[in-house]
């Protein structure tokens, strides 16, 4: 299952409506990345499944912040 590291971000449920307007459950998945971050606490690489807006967020603030300032323990996200 596609979920964020950091924001949580999990596929969402939706109907698929047809012209004749029946109704066919589907999934919406949000866009998730693998991506390689570098963190200087650790001195080492680290793997994690990112949606793109962290992705953006993380560019900005560094790892460390964005942790900070939502309240998740660094160690959690290994």
């Amino acid at each position: 299952m596609a979920v964020c590291k950091l924001t949580g971000k999990k596929p969402n449920t939706a109907n698929h409506v047809s012209h004749a307007h029946n109704l066919t459950k589907r999934k919406q998945y949000p866009n998730i990345q693998k991506k390689r971050i570098w963190v200087p606490e650790e001195g080492r690489w680290v793997r994690l499944a990112l949606s793109t807006r962290a992705i953006r967020s993380l560019n900005r603030m560094g790892l460390k912040a964005y942790c900070k300032k939502h309240g998740i323990p660094l160690k959690s996200i290994f």
